[in-house]
């Protein structure tokens, strides 16, 4: 059935719509598409392009295949032991001196024009929609004719558009002023980037005054247009960025903001995260490739466990005898973070490896012609906001929640009351560790995981927590977003060191006015 509509839809290419298919392509023209300067070649392709000729296809296909030879004005189709005359198709003899055709990238892309042209009028939409791409950026008036009859047949409307805002771009490089002044008008409606850079190429070669000022009122037009995409994106980005924070310091939060823990190991804690994610890939592309796209759900809870228990080993042999001691405490996390870092690097090597995405993340979402949304950001955010709320569920509504507030609060009044602190503590320094965990296996979706990967994020996490307020989650979450926005604005202004330390500067700034942060604590914890 498939072949049979194939041989319909090839009749009717070849028998209707096209008026000037009386006769075959002629082995006079092949040799002038073959043959000659690209200019020459190009304006022949065009002329019998012009007619509709289907027989222009193979001969076309046998070009781009560097299967054609070229010999005294006629030009050859070599295919192994089979030669064959192009244009009249009759076996043939290759002449001793005949030689090879030689396609420049200009000519390549005319040919693959020409035959993308043909396909303007197939059945299938995405094979017209792709044609039309195709074209985008090679469309001239040599294919005028086909454009205007594709656009004449076609039914959708959104293609339809499209391939009027193509014959613009054909008719853009005419040698008739009123044809350029049209086409300059009606390119004004495109949101397409690719717009954008050919009205900008012909109005720098623009001579006519009229012509060139429409140029520039269209180009003015299209960037305003694309400029809305740049700042959605500017501010997409920033958010995911934040997001990473807020993952990477929601942990510390915990750790420092409500145990005052200055935890300097908390960025390898994001890194065996990460590590956990891809030995769990690892063991599905072994033994479950079957499931592969699902390892992540595995993944998740797997990092939380893994720098759970890590930080429950560190909470308990070492830290636990330095609560109160801040400088002790981080010159002893200090030399945990480069044990970790070592230890790694003896288990796994220093060279980075690789987290593959689940094809279920790969790609994205196009919002604006120059705005793609990838999955695995996307994911990331809406991961990112989960794990708050989980968070804010936990320390407000569970009784280990309770329990951490009560002895951050007053510490020898709910060990009167009963609670066991030591416990407590263990407790909290794990949940704050397995968070941390949580970002590292959402870091491996955006990056390569190596023993370094921690040491990037452990100073942002740090001025998240301060900037929005010692112990305040909700601090955070402004701090963490606020900080990923305005790096990326910054960065488009002037560059990604710059950017650095121009937030810093004005972190430092910020909490010297006001030192307890975006949020300042409350009740007890604050007045002792």
């Amino acid at each position: 059935m498939t072949v049979l509509k194939g041989l319909l839809g090839g009749l009717i290419l070849a028998l209707a719509g096209w008026a000037g298919n009386a006769c075959a392509l002629s082995p006079e023209q092949a040799s002038r598409v073959a043959d000659g300067s690209s200019d020459e070649r190009i304006e022949a392709l065009h002329l019998v392009l012009g007619t509709g000729d289907v027989t222009l296809i193979p001969f076309v296909t046998a070009l781009l295949a560097d299967e054609v030879k070229v010999s005294a004005g006629r030009a050859y189709i070599v295919r192994g032991e089979e030669v064959v005359e192009a244009g009249s198709g009759k076996a043939s003899k290759l002449p001793e001196d005949a030689e090879d055709v030689v396609n420049n990238n200009r000519m390549r892309q005319a040919l693959e024009g020409a035959l993308a042209a043909f396909k303007l009028t197939s059945a299938d939409r995405t094979e017209r929609a792709n044609a039309i791409e195709t074209l985008k950026n090679t469309a001239d008036e040599g294919l005028l004719g086909f454009l205007e009859r594709a656009a004449s047949t076609e039914t959708d409307g959104d293609l339809k558009a499209r391939l009027e805002l193509l014959r613009a771009s054909a008719l853009i490089s005419s040698g008739d002023k009123s044809r350029r002044l049209a086409a300059a008008e009606l390119l004004a409606s495109s949101n397409d980037p690719s717009t954008g850079s050919l009205l900008a190429e012909k109005l720098a070669l623009e001579s006519d005054p009229e012509v060139k000022a429409a140029m520039a009122r269209s180009l003015d037009a299209v960037q305003t247009r694309l400029a809305w995409g740049e700042r959605l994106g500017v501010l997409f980005t920033g958010a995911s960025l934040g997001s990473i924070l807020l993952l990477a310091a929601l942990g510390l939060a915990i750790t420092y903001g409500l145990m005052g823990v200055i935890n300097m190991a908390h960025g390898e804690l994001l890194m065996i995260g990460a590590y956990a994610t891809w030995l769990v890939q690892s063991v599905f592309k072994t033994y479950l490739p079957q499931a592969f796209d699902w390892y992540i759900a595995a993944a998740i809870p797997a990092s939380f466990l893994a720098a759970a228990l890590v930080g429950a080993a560190m909470e308990r042999s070492v830290i636990r005898w330095l609560y109160g001691r801040p400088l002790e405490t981080l010159l002893a996390t200090w030399g945990i973070s480069l044990i970790l870092m070592q230890t790694v690097r003896s288990l796994f090597g220093a060279q980075n490896v690789g987290v593959e995405n689940p094809s279920w993340l790969s790609g994205g979402v196009q919002v604006l012609p120059n705005l793609t949304l990838p999955y695995n950001r996307i994911a990331i955010l809406v991961f990112a906001a989960l794990v708050l709320l989980g968070v804010v569920l936990l320390i407000s509504k569970t009784r280990l929640g309770l329990f951490v507030r009560g002895v951050t609060q007053n510490r020898r009044m709910a060990a009167c009351m009963g609670v066991n602190t030591a416990r407590v503590d263990t407790y909290a320094f794990s949940l704050g560790s397995g968070i941390a965990g949580l970002g590292g296996c959402a870091l491996s979706q955006v990056g390569n995981v190596g023993p370094d990967l921690g040491q990037g994020y452990i100073v942002d996490s740090f001025m998240v927590v301060v900037l929005g307020g010692v112990g305040q989650l909700a601090g955070t979450v402004y701090a963490a977003l606020g900080l990923g926005v305005l790096n990326k604005l910054l960065e488009g202004w002037q560059g990604a060191v710059l950017a650095k330390i121009m937030v810093l500067i004005l972190i430092v700034i910020f909490i010297q006015k006001r030192p307890q942060g975006i949020f300042a604590m409350k009740g007890r914890s604050a007045e002792t």
